[in-house]
């Protein structure tokens, strides 16, 4: 779940990977059974992750090219500035595009509020699907056990 939080790591996919990987030790048709719960509960979690910080940055008039850029930028910046520079960047790179774009510093800023805001609600449902995951699992292994 650390790669959620840094987003080096596909930290939900691994825990994906890590439920699969027990299901194929288990042998048994309730390893599988969890595996499945967890498979969807990764689907969902992912389109979710996609989907509504998505239509809040719709509604808040910051553009796909903006966060593309931003992206870019938290790349470069992530070699630039050891440890937070991912995070420089990529707020920089927002402001930067939207203050090229519309010329208002204001109005530049509440866009780089609202890519924020839905940056940190991505990551909120992806940690909240990867403990789904984990729960679930958990659960499996209780009564695997039982």
């Amino acid at each position: 779940m650390v790669g959620i939080v840094l987003p080096v790591i596909p930290g939900l996919l691994l825990c994906l990977a890590a439920v699969f990987l027990w299901a194929l030790d288990t042998k048994a048709t309730l390893g599988w059974f969890v595996f499945g719960v967890c498979a969807v509960l990764y689907l969902a979690g992912l389109a979710l992750q996609y989907a509504v910080p998505g239509r809040r940055l719709r509604e808040a008039g910051v553009r796909r090219s903006t966060l593309v850029l931003a992206v870019l930028l938290a790349i470069v910046g992530f070699f630039v500035i050891p440890v937070v520079g991912a995070l420089v960047g990529f707020v920089l790179g927002i402001y930067l595009v939207e203050l090229g774009h519309s010329q208002n510093r204001a109005a530049a800023w509440t866009s780089t509020k609202a890519a924020l805001k839905a940056v940190f609600l991505s990551i909120g449902i992806e940690l909240l699907a990867a403990l789904a995951i984990a729960v679930t699992w958990v659960v499996g292994v209780l009564v695997s056990r039982a």
